[in-house]
């Protein structure tokens, strides 16, 4: 989310919304966007064909009549760039053509989370298609920890790989990687954060090494993998190897590249923007057997979005690697027997269950230290547990984040006193590279990251001076609001926010981040029906019309229960309210309506 000012100026301000129910306050996006008139937005309105409200909120995006066609409508052969823009990548692609031609038997070694499953999914299922034997390893997070670790890549050299493609991993792995010297190369497709050099291997195809000028610095590694599967088909191709044989569909690889550039909160900006909207359409035709034995598990409902990816798939995805078997999610990605992905699909479900009922139980506890620390003025939160979940404990953060609106470290005790866990960071506050500040001065035994999120490990007793460290560097997060700013990007009247409207907004789509939904105000409005729905009464079904009467909009509250605006969306006798939240066009059973999703709401004055 974009950042705020701490101290607003007057005009800022959204319908003099300072404390809402929820305690936020509700300010404009973008100073532009409080200028209903503005010649940028009405230009790429008149160019685009959308409504100035979407016109202006186009604009707020530092885009004009020229680029906002673009953003509407992504493609692959516009933002699409020369892989080779990429340090080491014709050096990779070389090797891996090479492999292809000699029949190599080829080891991929990936993460446990959904971008390293994805990009290990794309490497894998790519050196087959062309004729490769593959295998492949993921490490348990309990056991081995993250990235390369030398009795795994020993084995993998044993039982023949000539070739290592180490996926989402590898660029700080330097000395374990050195152990492998004469007897496999290695290629490295990573996108985290260097601290230095790359390490001493055949390549390392990294976005984010110092050195690596290609500006494309928002990619996950399954985006890197993809732009490194077109390098080594291209190589293959001046080579002859197609002459009589067919290509691979790389477009078919867009499915997964997209779920993982969700998931791994990319920015949805640039190349990561077609790649998803893309992608998106690849994962709609349903044809990967794993993904598609997924979406009928977690009940996924067309139209497929981002949301889909990041809510409903990756989560499940994600789960085998936090508390169960590692490879579970790759396994389910390279399936190729429809009977075989729907058990798996149905055992990461039944795992994800776990998993939230392992975070539950963590949360509580978590919370009111968390509370405890916010209160005393921390800059940082820092909570550890000696009975936590590893593997969830990345989870609780972003949660308590969310909550406290301050960057959160949250640790697992293990038995041999070591704390080990991962951290999540708030807009403008680079967590990662305060990780790794402290791993080199000796604070963290192991650290690393990137600016919203990183993992890191140390000796139990080192938690205190680790904290006071953190304090410090990051001072400047004990300035921000106790609640995270509700940022809006346009008012809109009951009467306003219609399906054309909601249409309208979603072209602007896919959201998450570098691309916020935008959040509209609805003013003034009164509940003429509440109703609770869905499982144990979860969410709140609310009817609203205008102060005046009117025509009426229907809209939601998820987590009602938790949420400080229930109660008075609930009383008929409430005051009138405004309403922050997404306006979204929803089509059942042949209909199309609008809907109006609830974020925040505030007591009208």
């Amino acid at each position: 989310m974009d950042a705020a000012p701490s101290d607003p100026a007057e005009g800022a301000v959204v319908l003099g919304v300072r404390s809402s129910l929820g305690g936020r306050r509700w300010l404009w996006r973008d100073s532009r966007l409080a200028d209903a008139g503005g010649r940028i937005g009405l230009m790429i309105a008149q160019q685009a064909g959308v409504s100035e409200l979407v016109g202006q909120m186009l604009a707020a995006r530092g885009l004009d009549g020229n680029t906002a066609a673009t953003f509407l409508d992504p493609t692959l052969r516009a933002l699409m760039p020369d892989p080779s823009a990429l340090q080491d990548m014709d050096v990779a692609a070389d090797r891996l053509a090479e492999a292809v031609r000699q029949g190599e038997t080829v080891a991929v070694f990936g993460d446990y989370d959904v971008d390293g499953a994805c990009a290990a999914a794309l490497v894998t299922g790519l050196l087959r298609q062309l004729g490769c034997p593959v295998m492949t390893h993921v490490p348990d997070r309990m056991t081995e920890g993250y990235g390369p670790n030398a009795p795994a890549l020993d084995a993998l050299v044993a039982r023949g790989a000539t070739l290592v493609v180490c996926v989402d991993c590898g660029t700080a792995a330097g000395d374990v990687l050195a152990t492998l010297a004469g007897r496999a190369d290695i290629v490295v497709l990573d996108h985290h954060k260097a601290e230095g050099p790359p390490p001493s291997v055949l390549a390392t195809v990294n976005p984010n090494r110092p050195d690596c000028v290609s500006g494309q610095r928002g990619l996950c590694a399954a985006g890197v993998a993809f732009l490194t599967a077109v390098a080594t088909i291209r190589a293959l191709r001046r080579a002859g190897w197609f002459a009589g044989r067919p290509e691979p569909d790389l477009m078919a690889f867009l499915d997964i590249v997209a779920l993982a550039t969700v998931c791994d909160v990319m920015p949805l900006t640039g190349l990561n923007r077609a790649l998803v909207t893309q992608g998106l359409k690849i994962l709609a035709r349903r044809r990967r057997l794993g993904l598609d034995a997924l979406m009928e598990v977690a009940g996924a409902r067309d139209p497929l979005s981002a949301f889909t990816c990041g809510f409903a798939l990756g989560p499940r995805i994600n789960a085998g690697g936090r508390i169960a078997e590692s490879g579970l999610g790759l396994e389910l990605l390279l399936c190729d027997d429809a009977a075989e992905a729907r058990r798996l699909a149905e055992r990461l479900d039944a795992v994800n269950r776990r998993r939230q009922t392992v975070e539950s139980t963590i949360l509580d506890r978590a919370m009111e230290e968390a509370a405890a620390q916010r209160a005393a003025g921390h800059a940082v939160l820092v909570l550890s547990g000696r009975d936590w979940h590893p593997g969830v404990v990345g989870i609780v953060a972003g949660r308590i984040k969310e909550r406290f609106n301050r960057p959160v470290l949250v640790g697992a005790e293990l038995e041999d006193g070591t704390v080990k866990g991962s951290g999540r960071s708030v807009a403008d506050i680079d967590l990662g590279a305060a990780i790794i500040a402290a791993r080199q001065m000796g604070l963290l035994t192991t650290g690393g990251g990137h600016a919203m999120a990183a993992g890191f490990s140390l000796p139990g007793y080192g938690v205190s001076a680790l904290h006071d460290f953190l304090n410090e560097r990051l001072r400047d997060a004990a300035a921000l609001p106790d609640a995270v700013d509700v940022l809006i990007e346009g008012v809109v009247h009951v009467a306003g926010a219609t399906v054309a409207l909601a249409t309208d907004i979603g072209r602007m789509a896919p959201f998450g981040a570098g691309n916020d939904e935008p959040v509209l105000a609805i003013p003034r409005v009164r509940v003429v029906r509440a109703d609770r729905i869905g499982r144990e009464g979860g969410t709140l079904r609310v009817l609203v019309e205008g102060e005046g009467g009117g025509p009426r909009l229907k809209a939601l509250l998820f987590r009602a229960d938790d949420h400080p605006a229930a109660a008075m969306l609930e009383d008929r006798n409430a005051p009138p309210l405004h309403l922050a939240g997404w306006l979204r066009a929803e089509n059942w059973n042949g209909r199309t309506d609008a809907s109006f999703f609830i974020r925040d709401a505030a007591v009208a004055t």
